[in-house]
């Protein structure tokens, strides 16, 4: 086994090269003239004294130190220094370019006025250096030229100039190919070819200097592995061998040493070694005939081995093959038909044959000819005459010739299907029920028999829809079981042994008319009316092939009466007057057309509505008691209905009587009416056709009797009564005089407490006395008249009030000397239940009369704004619900001295060293009280008295000196 080769390089070359080296040892003559004409003008400056110190002057060159390496020869590789030519590069553009016109490949660098004005502003540009070196790709540097300013020597930044670089591989005069342009002072050259010698200089151009071109540069890329043979070519085949040749491949540097050959049998789709060796040719042998195989070839030398070159693919030479098997069919047309056939014995379907089908047709005298070529295993014939046999066999033909014919074989084309018959055509006359029809014969029968005809019928009305009327051989046939008065449409096909036909054109026939079919009875339409009917009916499901014109409507009191017409027209409705409530009568109807009448329907038995009863006559009225009447009446004329119910209405007025009573009863007893009041009733009969009309109004006058119940009893409250009442014993009444019900009011009993009554004349208002206080009674009233006492009103029930309260003991708490707090009674000092009981607080002025100084619920009062020393009278009143109370007695309470007033601060005055003497402002006397002073001598938290008396001053004895004292008086 050997390595797998790398992949192809993009560079091919069909030549080989040989493996020899060129040294590259002389310089450009351009560029060294111009070189030596630069240093001879900057040495004359130095001369005339225009230089500076060259001690701070740069150097000349920025890379003087490097030239002598620079200047000599790159070598690397072993190219035979032949001229070839660069692959396509493209050019790289890094940074920003300047827009300057890039020099031709091919242009001089002669010494011309305007070349020597551009070189005269440069000193010098080093020779461009070439690094990592590869066989496709090498790098290469420059350092920006340096230039000359009042003969000094200055160095200039890469960024001032915009540099190109070219190359050549066809020698140091040969054409030259720009391949970047910008301002970097570094760039990769790609895409070489192995083993090459090539030359590269780099031209700068600034915006105030002219351009410069740097000395050439020249090296050899590094050698590589081969590049990738071409295909190999067959020279020689036989059914069991191939002979190969192929040529040897760009060697890129180093000699080819061997060939690797691998090949595809076609088995696994896998190659595998075919050949390993320095010849280049091989024969491959024990081959298949008529067999396709792949090869490929890669090159290999010292540096490694290439990639695989093209596939070539062939095929050994074949045999004839065997006679095939004879074409089978698939389907079979009117017009075509659809072969199949396999490969030869011995031989797949992968084998490269084509197959040619011959065919003959039946009765002809041209032989077998072609019908298909080519090398599919199937084909259809068109165009082929119907119902029509042919021959066919089968030839195999490969690249060797063609094999021998397959055995004959024999197929027919179908018939096709016939024409369509003659128009249908109708034979003698047509009948309500039947029809008698003929047609002829297709005019195009297929290429066979017709074996039967298919008659089909429908009626008109009836769509797409077929029914089949007949199928047989004959071409006439009578369809019966028609409907009359229907049109039919009739069509003929006929069936070959391609099929059946398109039915022919259509035939339309219309029977006879008949009198329609018999109706179904009239019904009743809505609701019977007593005296009128509507009736309805459909129309005959049979109606006898023609539209009908008009129905008759016969009506008869019974089957054996005689009949007569009740209606004649095309409506499918009618109603029939004249006729009486509740009876039963018979109805008849009948259609016509144009073809006559119609049988009668079945008899319908329809009744008519009963009538409502005729009007009561008036009722017969009887006074039962004074609130009590019995009403009596007799039954109406029912009007063919049995009366179901009565109705009764009663009222004190004729307008506006309302119903008491509803039922199947004749008399009905009226109660709760008023005595001595006239009323009027009226009576009216139901029965199933509603209700009749009211009979005539009946009048009664009940008789008098005792007084209503007195509706209206009320309480009079205190505010409504016209003067003052001990309410505590008394209640006041009130009521509204009820219904005399005929006889005048005498008077009205009051019944009040365990019963106690109280008759009173005819009034609306009484007192009830002598009650007892804060006590429930139960009161209620009667009124009576001539005829007796009427019924107690509802009672109601009222209290009495409570007594008034006595008055509370009243006595003072607090005395002060401008004020006093009285108390009395037992409770809070404010109020904290409802409606409690209110006290009135009554104080002696100054002239001798009591005023209110409180009225309220609290049991307390402070009387303020009074005058010292001095005696007040008051006295005290309770009052609640009941009213108010008595005053208690007058009580006599003094207020106290005030005390005197607060005294300014005392004087102290020294007498002696241990002698000082207080003093005070003294004060008014008090309504004759005398005034007492004390004075106290404050010692830290405590006070001591030292003096109590009358006086305004005292002396302190026994006083030292340089000690602090606090008096207070």
């Amino acid at each position: 086994q050997h390595p797998p080769p790398p992949s192809p390089h993009l560079y091919q070359d069909q030549e080989s090269r040989s493996h020899s080296r060129a040294n590259f040892v002389q310089r450009d003559e351009r560029t060294l003239k111009m070189q030596e004409h630069l240093k001879k003008r900057l040495k004359d400056r130095q001369a005339t004294g225009h230089t500076n110190n060259k001690a701070n002057s740069p150097p000349s060159s920025p890379h003087k130190a490097n030239s002598s390496s620079s200047g000599t020869n790159v070598q690397n590789g072993y190219g035979k220094g032949q001229p070839g030519t660069v692959g396509q590069i493209k050019q790289k553009h890094i940074g920003k370019t300047r827009g300057s016109p890039i020099p031709s490949a091919d242009s001089g660098m002669g010494e011309s006025d305007t070349e020597s004005r551009k070189s005269e502003e440069l000193l010098n540009f080093s020779k461009p250096t070439v690094s990592e070196i590869q066989a496709r790709s090498a790098v290469i540097s420059w350092n920006a030229p340096a230039a000359a300013q009042n003969e000094e020597v200055q160095s200039l930044t890469p960024e001032a100039f915009t540099f190109e670089v070219a190359i050549s591989n066809s020698g140091k005069n040969g054409k030259f190919k720009s391949l970047y342009s910008g301002v970097d002072v570094t760039f990769t050259l790609s895409e070489l070819r192995p083993a090459t010698d090539y030359h590269v200089r780099v031209s700068a151009l600034g915006h105030s200097t002219k351009e410069s071109v740097s000395e050439l540069v020249s090296f050899t890329t590094e050698s590589c592995e081969p590049d990738p043979p071409a295909a190999p070519k067959v020279v020689n085949k036989t059914k069991n061998s191939l002979t190969l040749q192929w040529k040897s491949s760009n060697d890129n540097g180093s000699k080819i040493t061997n060939y690797l050959l691998e090949w595809d049998e076609g088995k696994t789709g896998a190659f595998k070694e075919c050949y390993y060796g320095h010849l280049k040719q091989h024969k491959v042998t024990k081959l298949s005939p008529s067999t396709k195989y792949a090869f490929r070839l890669a090159a290999k030398n010292d540096i490694g081995m290439s990639g695989f070159g093209e596939t070539l693919v062939c095929f050994t030479i074949g045999v004839v093959p065997p006679p095939p098997l004879p074409p089978q069919l698939s389907k079979a047309g009117v017009n075509g038909l659809s072969l199949k056939w396999g490969p030869p014995s011995g031989m797949s379907s992968d084998d490269s044959l084509t197959y040619i089908l011959e065919m003959e047709e039946d009765g002809s005298d041209y032989g077998f000819q072609a019908g298909y070529n080519g090398d599919e295993l199937s084909c259809t014939l068109s165009d082929l005459r119907r119902n029509t046999s042919y021959k066919f066999r089968l030839f195999a033909h490969n690249t060797e010739g063609k094999s021998g014919p397959s055995e004959v074989v024999e197929y027919s084309t179908c018939p096709d299907k016939p024409g369509p018959p003659s128009k249908p055509t109708v034979k003698g006359k047509i009948h309500s029920h039947n029809v008698k029809v003929t047609w002829d014969p297709p005019k195009d029968t297929g290429g066979s028999d017709v074996s039967s005809y298919i008659l089909e019928i429908s009626e008109a009305s009836a769509g797409n829809k077929w029914e089949t009327a007949y199928k047989g051989s004959t071409r006439e046939h009578v369809c019966a079981h028609l409907k009359p008065g229907i049109s039919y449409r009739l069509k003929v096909s006929c069936i070959g042994r391609g099929g059946q036909s398109q039915p022919s054109d259509i035939l339309t026939v219309q029977t006879s008319a008949v009198p329609p079919g018999p109706c179904h009875p009239p019904c009743l339409s809505g609701k019977a009316k007593p005296k009128e009917i509507t009736l309805q009916w459909d129309p005959p499901s049979v109606d006898g092939g023609s539209e009908i014109s008009e129905y008759l409507l016969e009506v008869a009191n019974s089957d054996q009466e005689e009949h007569r017409q009740a209606y004649r027209g095309q409506s499918l409705e009618c109603t029939v007057n004249g006729l009486l409530p509740g009876r039963t009568y018979c109805f008849w109807i009948r259609a016509a057309n144009k073809a006559g009448l119609g049988p009668y329907s079945e008899k319908a038995e329809i009744s008519t509505a009963p009538g409502p009863p005729d009007p009561c006559s008036i009722p017969l009225l009887m006074c039962k008691t004074a609130t009590c009447i019995v009403a009596t009446w007799e039954s109406p004329p029912c009007n063919g209905a049995e009366v179901s119910e009565y109705r009764l209405e009663w009222g004190q007025m004729e307008g506006s009587m309302h119903i008491v009573y509803t039922g199947p009863l004749l008399c009905y007893e009226v109660k709760g009416l008023s005595p001595a009041t006239t009323y009027y009733c009226r009576v009216q009969a139901v029965n199933l056709a509603g209700p009749g009309l009211f009979g005539e109004i009946g009048t009664v006058t009940t008789p008098a009797s005792v007084p209503a119940a007195v509706a209206v009893l009320n309480l009079l409250e205190e505010d409504q009564l016209e003067g003052p009442l001990p309410l505590s014993t008394c209640l006041a009444l009130h009521w509204e005089e009820p219904c005399c019900h005929g006889a005048e009011i005498i008077g009205y009993h009051i019944e009040y407490g365990e019963k106690q009554v109280l008759t009173v004349n005819r009034i609306t208002s009484h007192v009830l006395e002598n009650l007892q206080p804060d006590t429930f009674y139960r009161i209620r009233i009667q009124a009576f008249n001539s005829l007796g006492t009427g019924p107690f009103s509802p009672s109601i029930k009222a209290k009495t009030k409570p007594l008034p309260p006595d008055p509370p003991h009243l006595e003072c708490v607090v005395f002060s000397y401008q004020s006093l707090k009285l108390k009395w009674g037992e409770g809070p000092s404010r109020a904290l239940i409802a409606n409690p009981t209110q006290f009135n607080l009554q104080m002696e002025d100054r002239l001798g009369r009591f005023i209110t100084v409180y009225s309220g619920p609290c049991h307390t009062y402070k009387v303020q704004r009074l005058s010292e020393s001095t005696t007040y009278y008051f006295k005290i009143q309770a009052c609640n619900d009941a009213g108010e109370g008595e005053f208690s007695e007058v009580y006599a309470f003094a207020t106290t001295k005030s005390p005197p007033p607060a005294m300014k601060a005392p004087k102290v005055h020294q007498l002696g060293d241990n002698v000082c003497e207080v003093t005070w402002e003294p004060l008014q006397p008090m309504k004759g009280d005398a005034i007492v002073y004390i004075l106290q001598l404050a010692t830290g938290r405590e006070a001591d008295q030292i003096y109590k008396g009358p006086e305004t001053s005292y002396r302190v004895p026994s006083v030292q000196t340089n000690c602090e004292y606090r008096f207070r008086v």
